[in-house]
């Protein structure tokens, strides 16, 4: 099983990124997946959610209206749009998955994000 993030890097306050996680190693498309962050001296977060056929996805209050999370199921891949970035938004962000039931769930590397002018 694998799960490898990518598209941090270091961006401006009100600047873009989106990051991409590729699965492999399991049935992708019947797995919630996730994107979490931990700041600096802080507990991991979930950020963004989405049910495993894309109907359903849930943010934290503090990205709504700026995030969107979504999958492509035939190539294994969720993706996380963020705009309107502030220095808030920095940190280590991660892709998890969550079986059927919850019974599995797997975790990437991270990819790092910084908003920093």
């Amino acid at each position: 099983v694998q799960l490898v993030e990518s598209g941090g890097g270091l961006v401006q306050p009100g600047g873009s990124l989106r990051l991409s996680c590729v699965a492999s190693g399991f049935t992708f498309s019947t797995y919630a997946m996730s994107w979490h962050r931990q700041g600096p001296g802080k507990e991991r977060e979930m950020v963004a959610a989405i049910g495993s056929l894309g109907r359903v996805v849930d943010y934290a209050e503090s990205v709504k209206g700026r995030f969107t999370i979504s999958r492509d199921n035939r190539k294994n891949v969720v993706y996380l749009q963020m705009n309107t970035l502030d220095s808030a938004d920095t940190g280590m962000y991660y892709c998890k998955a969550r079986g059927p039931g919850g019974q599995r769930t797997f975790w990437g590397q991270g990819t790092q994000v910084t908003v920093s002018s």
